[in-house]
């Protein structure tokens, strides 16, 4: 029988942060459909909260306690302890994390440790006798490629908004167990954490996005696309050519080299929809895209496509709202 782990990374309230919980979920359904043992491991200063809410998408977690991880970086703490159990009698035939800051840097490491590979970024996970087949996007976002572990074994990391986080129909269980690590890692200490003042609602978990391209034309084409955000109860995204263009903050680049968004209504203004900006918004529930161009590769996946210019249909769209809502 296959053992997959997921790796539980605590989030900034000791609870499981919420890119774990989109993992756990779509280890959980690669175990269910391959008769595979799915196992979570939460290490922390006080991994109980974590390893309790990680319990309700997997059967089995193992919660490790080490009081390194509280003035710490957790990957380093946490990767010490993955890779001494990586290498005991229940060694996993694959460990999955989410592909996080802290995530990358935790695969990185337990490889470095264990000698195992890994696939990094990955969109779409199935399994098969020889071990995982990872979807991943290559070349920015041009293409889409699938790969393997050579030796059937190694380390995926997934990006977010991959899979749907869902519990399981019944809690699993938490046990509390000794690693016995004894690698030695660097230990890097926080001395401060910081909070964006004024941050906007994150793109990775809104309901309702409204992006704008290059064909907005500026930052003060932005106007419209805040306006008709804030009309539909959503947040602002944006296309990478607008965000190079300096119009619009990083924090709000979706695609290949931003953030992967899955939104039930994706309402795209003046963005072409190559491929790189199409791996970020793919699983979007709803695509709404008005662009000029009716050969634009956003009309070729759009549910539904206004050819129009995007002031003319945004002010008369933003208008309705608006005394829908009067």
């Amino acid at each position: 029988m296959a053992r997959l782990w997921v790796i539980g990374e605590p989030g900034p309230d000791g609870g499981l942060a919420r890119i774990s919980t989109e993992v756990a979920t779509l280890v959980r359904g690669l175990g269910e459909s391959n008769g595979a043992e799915v196992i979570g491991i939460v290490v922390g200063a006080d991994p109980a909260k974590a390893a309790t809410e990680l319990a309700t998408y997997v059967p089995t977690v193992i919660a490790l306690t080490d009081a390194n991880a509280a003035e710490h970086t957790w990957s380093a703490a946490a990767a010490r302890h993955a890779a001494a159990l990586a290498e005991g009698a229940d060694a996993p035939d694959a460990i999955f994390v989410g592909a996080g800051p802290d995530g990358r840097d935790l695969a990185g490491a337990v490889s470095a440790l264990t000698g195992l590979g890994v696939l990094t970024n990955a969109t779409g996970v199935s399994w098969s006798d020889s071990g995982p087949t990872v979807e991943m996007s290559v070349f920015g976002g041009k293409l889409l490629t699938t790969s393997g572990f050579a030796a059937g074994r190694g380390i995926v990391t997934v990006r977010p908004n991959v899979a749907t986080a869902a519990a399981a129909t019944a809690p699993g269980t938490v046990e509390a167990r000794a690693s016995g690590a004894t690698a030695e890692l660097p230990l890097v200490t926080v001395v401060e954490h910081v909070a964006e003042a004024g941050a906007a609602v994150s793109i990775d978990e809104a309901r309702i996005i409204v992006a704008g391209g290059r064909g907005v034309g500026g930052a003060q084409g932005f106007e419209l696309v805040e306006q008709l955000a804030a009309a539909l109860g959503g947040v602002v995204g944006a296309s990478r050519a607008a965000v190079d263009a300096g119009w619009i903050p990083y924090s709000r680049q979706i695609g290949q080299t931003g953030k992967i968004v899955k939104p039930e209504l994706y309402l795209a203004l003046g963005i072409s929809g190559a491929i790189q900006h199409k791996v970020g918004m793919r699983t979007s529930g709803t695509i709404v895209a008005v662009n000029r161009d009716a050969d634009a590769p956003i009309a070729e996946f759009a549910d539904l496509f206004v050819q129009g210019d995007l002031f003319e249909v945004g002010n008369a769209l933003l208008e309705r709202l608006n005394a829908q809502s009067g």
